[in-house]
């Protein structure tokens, strides 16, 4: 059974590609753990994450705390909303399935929108957090 982020993880990435809203704000399915050399704007990567062991006595659960960020560089601050709105519809309280656990619930925290210093780019921090147990 692979470990709770990791398959958090993984059924995050695969409900993002399959999403046809946020695939149709990006121009293909252009969500990737880390960005590839010379990656073609705009796309979604998958950020930092923070877990936290919330068990209680007899029923074992992790907190995680999740960074999507996307990256625009096209129409202001424009594109970079739509993606932020599409990365919302497809995660907040989506029924995914990760391997071995149970999804108890994942929600929408905050997101920040902000032009990067080369004034061309627009970055979107979108935070989710999400609680997870072991499958029986």
């Amino acid at each position: 059974m692979p470990a709770a982020h990791v398959a958090l993880r993984a059924a995050i990435h695969a409900a993002l590609i399959s999403d046809a809203a946020l695939t149709a704000a990006l121009g293909g399915p252009h969500v990737h753990d880390a960005p590839p050399r010379d990656a073609a704007f705009p796309y979604v990567t998958l950020g930092d994450a923070r877990l936290t062991d919330i068990s209680g006595d007899d029923a074992p659960a992790q907190e995680h705390q999740l960074t999507l960020h996307a990256w625009s560089r096209q129409g202001g601050h424009r594109q970079a909303h739509v993606i932020t709105g599409a990365l919302l519809q497809a995660l907040d309280d989506a029924p995914l399935a990760p391997a071995g656990h149970r999804l108890v619930q994942l929600r929408f925290a905050i997101a920040d929108i902000r032009r990067e210093a080369d004034g061309r780019t627009y970055h979107s921090l979108v935070r989710f957090r999400a609680v997870t147990e072991p499958s029986i």
